[in-house]
């Protein structure tokens, strides 16, 4: 059976059961928090920084669920102005983010003492 829009919730992207009724969290779709509780829930975030091929910087985000890896990726990316992309659960980007990561990720909602950066 194939989604429509009709059929998810637009804050969070979990199909809906009833009428307006968000089917993750069980609230309404105009103050579902699934992104909230997904984040308050977060598992350790680790953010490394290493070369890739040619010697070239990459950022690479690992932690982050797997239902909003993509949304979470595109946010970075904008903010960030990279390019970047999304392979074996892990968030890619191009380049040297250690400064701005953290910031980025904790004003998305990520806890700030769940996010560690390692620089190889």
């Amino acid at each position: 059976m194939k989604k429509t829009a009709e059929d998810i919730c637009p804050v969070c992207g979990v199909n809906k059961l009833i009428g307006d009724i968000c089917s993750g969290c069980g609230l309404p779709k105009d103050i579902c928090s699934c992104a909230a509780i997904e984040k308050e829930t977060a598992q350790k975030i680790k953010v490394t920084i290493t070369k890739a091929k040619f010697k070239k910087l990459v950022t690479i985000i690992s932690g982050v669920e797997k239902n909003s890896i993509e949304r979470v990726a595109k946010q970075l990316k904008q903010a960030l102005a990279c390019g970047g992309t999304v392979k074996n659960d892990e968030i890619i980007l191009q380049g040297d983010h250690g400064a701005k990561i953290k910031q980025l990720l904790v004003k998305i909602g990520y806890p700030e003492e769940n996010i560690s950066i390692l620089k190889k």
